[in-house]
């Protein structure tokens, strides 16, 4: 059990760099949700820990801004929250090393994996993560490995089949390699400015 566990976390950082990016600019996601929250209360301390520490200036700024702004009227509160919303996910993309596309409607639909994620953390509970994430780790590599089974012994002569072979080989190899390197290769911290944001 202890190692399917570790594998269903391989293949949630696999998902990292795809799913959890396009879910932190969703309208009902983690980032949007805590603009949402700050601007409610008047506390900017919701939003800042989603943004690194050298943007917090232009986030309060922003922040301010949008409070006197959205006080005027109905229209000019949705107009300034919009705003807000956009300059904080933004920001926290750029921070994450990616860019900037928009904020996706709300009801969009993210990564399963990911919002089975965001229910654990809701719960308190790993244990339905743990699950669907084996599940999925398991699936996929059975899938890699049938086909590298189904095209193993194939005739010498046989060139073509050949590279079909090294064709599946390689796939199920890089696929084992990208797992490999998820245990050994630490991330990096959310904490930690990239290239692009220190510039």
């Amino acid at each position: 059990m202890k190692l399917l566990s570790l594998l269903a976390i391989i293949l949630a950082v696999l998902l990292l760099p795809l799913s959890l990016y396009s879910h932190c600019d969703t309208k009902n996601g983690p980032v949007v949700t805590a603009a949402q929250k700050a601007l409610e209360t008047g506390n900017v301390n919701y939003v800042l820990v989603w943004v690194q520490k050298d943007a917090e200036a232009e986030i309060k700024q922003a922040f301010e801004k949008v409070l006197a702004i959205r006080k005027q009227s109905p229209e000019a509160k949705e107009f300034a929250d919009n705003y807000f919303f956009e300059t904080v996910v933004r920001i926290h993309r750029m921070g994450e090393g990616v860019g900037y596309t928009g904020i996706k409607s709300e009801g969009t639909q993210v990564e399963p994996g990911i919002e089975a994620a965001d229910e654990a953390i809701e719960k308190g509970n790993d244990k339905e993560l743990i699950e669907h994430l084996t599940q999925a780790l398991s699936k996929g590599v059975k899938k890699h490995f049938e086909e590298l089974q189904h095209q193993k012994n194939y005739a010498v002569d046989k060139v073509n089949a050949g590279r079909e072979y090294v064709k599946a080989y390689v796939e199920f190899i890089h696929y084992v390699e990208r797992l490999h390197q998820s245990i050994t290769t630490p991330l990096e911290s959310h904490g930690e400015p990239t290239q692009e944001h220190k510039h």
